[in-house]
């Protein structure tokens, strides 16, 4: 654990640690590494590292600006903040 954290201090990141069992903190993003498996990595053969990167980076701007969600009225992210700024 300690190469870990040591590695994460070289290249600048900051490890994010609740207390021990609480997983409220992890809830948002292992629902979207979820959603992105389900979407766009399991219905891929991908060949390369670079074409993961850059499929990765092509489903996150999708998925900010036009995939819908039943939660935000049925509207996109990017739709709903300007919907929401404007009202």
């Amino acid at each position: 654990m300690k190469q870990y954290q040591k590695l994460l201090k070289r290249k600048g990141i900051k490890q994010s640690m609740s207390r021990k069992g609480n997983c409220l903190d992890n809830a948002i993003i292992e629902n979207f590494f979820g959603i992105l498996k389900s979407e766009m990595f399991y219905t891929q053969k991908i060949k390369s590292i670079e074409q993961l990167k850059k499929e990765i980076k092509q489903y996150i701007i999708y998925y900010n600006n036009q995939r819908i969600k039943s939660n935000l009225n049925k509207m996109s992210p990017i739709q709903y903040r300007t919907h929401y700024y404007q009202n």
